[in-house]
This record gives structure tokens, C-alpha cells and sequence, in this order.
């Protein structure tokens, strides 16, 4: 059974920071891409931002190109989100989860396994 534990959320001001964590059990973490979704209240889940196996593709969703960087650590079974110049709108929960395919894809339901979500919450 794999396991995701967010960590990171937390309340900013517009035009902050946060980074978020998403630590994974078990041996294979490399051997998977990884994702990172977000869902506003009353809103669908959304995708957000996508890793390769190695961390050196990443694919991200239009609204926080250029702001968001998602990388990861293999050896510490770890995804990040780093979420610069933060808007109002970003507030959300956020959840990281396992892609059980070999692509990038947007797509919730090709994502097998998924965190608790952390709360982001951004102020004007």
C-alpha cells in the first residue's frame, strides 16, 4: 500500500510563497511520475503540475506556468510544489498524487493512489 503525506500548506499574502512536500512510502517512488492537484471550494479537482520518473520533465497547467515549480528528491521519496507570486485565486487544497502510467497526463483518474491534501490560502 503506498502512502502520500502533503506538508507545506499554510495562509500568504498575494504575491508570496510556500513550498509545498509530498513524502512517499514505499521502494518504487522512482519509478512512477508524480502530480500535483488542487481543488477550490465548490470547484472541481484540478490538475496543477506533473513529474517524470527522473524530475527532468515536468508539465504544468496554463494559470501557474511560470510561477509553480514541481521537482523531486528519489532519495528521499519526496515530490515538491514550490508556488511563487501567489494569488487569491491559487487558494485551494492541495494533493499530490501517483500517475500509474508512463506519460504526463492531466487526467484525475490516471492517477492510482493520492495524499490527504494540504490547505493553501491566499489573501489579498
Amino acid at each position: 500500500q503506498v502512502q502520500l503525506v502533503e506538508s507545506g500548506g499554510g495562509s500568504v499574502q498575494a504575491g508570496g510563497s510556500l513550498r509545498l512536500s509530498c513524502a512517499a512510502s514505499g521502494r518504487t517512488f522512482s519509478s512512477y511520475f508524480m502530480g500535483w492537484f488542487r481543488q477550490a471550494p465548490g470547484k472541481e479537482r484540478e490538475f496543477v503540475a506533473a513529474i517524470n520518473w527522473s524530475g527532468g520533465s515536468t508539465y504544468y497547467t496554463d494559470a501557474v506556468k511560470c510561477r509553480f515549480t514541481i521537482s523531486r528528491d528519489n532519495t528521499k521519496n519526496t515530490v515538491y510544489l514550490q508556488m511563487n507570486s501567489l494569488k487569491p485565486e491559487d487558494t485551494a487544497v492541495y494533493y499530490c498524487a501517483r500517475r500509474s502510467g508512463n506519460y504526463m497526463s492531466r487526467d484525475l483518474r490516471d492517477y492510482d493512489y493520492w495524499g490527504q491534501g494540504t490547505q493553501v490560502t491566499v489573501s489579498s
